[in-house]
């Protein structure tokens, strides 16, 4: 059958995956029933809020501690060598953070920064928290001058499972601070949710917001990115892309018998 106009607007620009005749009837169906624009705005407004409740409820159990992120990025290993600064953006409770820590980079500087003052205290509470060598503040990245406790060029950014979280219109503004934070030759280390990822295909109308991005039940929001997309954002705002691709990868859980495809992009920036 010959694929119409939106069909083929679903394929544009993605290489990861291509759509079933199911998943595509899945994605119209979203559009039936989107967030009213007040309900949206709402969001917005409160998304600190969300976030917060988030890790009230969740306490520091939720996420799994990221060992893979030095396999993923050898940046992370140079940083050691050569006594570098870094940022992480997003912090949450501090999963990336604590197990560079645990497996035994040595780094001369941390900065990690979250949108949730509840998850900044889950990471000064943490056995390896030293003052001298972390130093966690809450800040909205979306706003300038949001890095004001940083004195300091930065070598290696983090961006992992981040901009996802944060409204479309103020990707711009991020990218921007970021570049200003960072030390010339500096890079930035991208990983967010990919477009069709298999969570963007079970949201049912009446949770999107708008084009790829998503409320979910408990009042936080998620976007879905393309290669294309997050290159472009990067570029735009200074950066040389290193490499931007889609990484393929499985959700597991013998336990409750969950064997699922997800789609990330990963993505390396330098500051020109």
């Amino acid at each position: 059958m010959e694929e119409s106009k939106t069909e083929t607007n679903l394929y544009r620009g993605h290489v990861a995956k291509r759509l079933t005749r199911e998943e595509i009837d899945k994605m119209l169906a979203q559009n039936s029933r989107l967030v009213p624009e007040f309900s949206a705005m709402q969001l917005e407004k409160n998304a600190k809020k969300y976030w917060d409740l988030f890790y009230k409820r969740n306490d520091t159990r939720f996420f799994k501690d990221r060992h893979w992120t030095t396999r993923e990025f050898e940046e992370l290993l140079d940083l050691e060598k050569e006594h570098g600064v870094l940022l992480e953006v997003g912090c949450g409770v501090g999963n990336l953070v604590y197990p560079l820590l645990e497996d035994g980079l040595k780094i001369k500087q941390i900065y990690a920064c979250d949108f949730s003052p509840r998850a900044i205290d889950f990471v000064k509470s943490h056995k390896l928290y030293n003052p001298e060598k972390i130093i966690a503040f809450q800040t909205d990245v979306t706003i300038e001058n949001c890095f004001s406790e940083i004195h300091i060029p930065v070598n290696v950014v983090t961006l992992v499972f981040v901009m996802s979280a944060i409204h479309p219109e103020k990707f711009e503004r991020v990218i921007k601070n970021l570049y200003t934070v960072l030390h010339t030759d500096g890079v930035v280390l991208f990983r967010d949710y990919g477009l069709y990822d298999m969570a963007q295909l079970r949201f049912k109308p009446g949770h999107k917001i708008a084009e790829n991005f998503y409320m979910r039940q408990d009042g936080t929001r998620t976007y879905y990115f393309s290669v294309d997309e997050v290159q472009n954002m990067f570029q735009s705002a200074g950066f040389e892309t290193i490499s931007c691709l889609y990484v393929e990868r499985r959700t597991v859980n013998l336990k409750e018998s969950i064997d699922v495809p997800r789609i990330f992009v990963q993505a390396k920036f330098k500051k020109s």
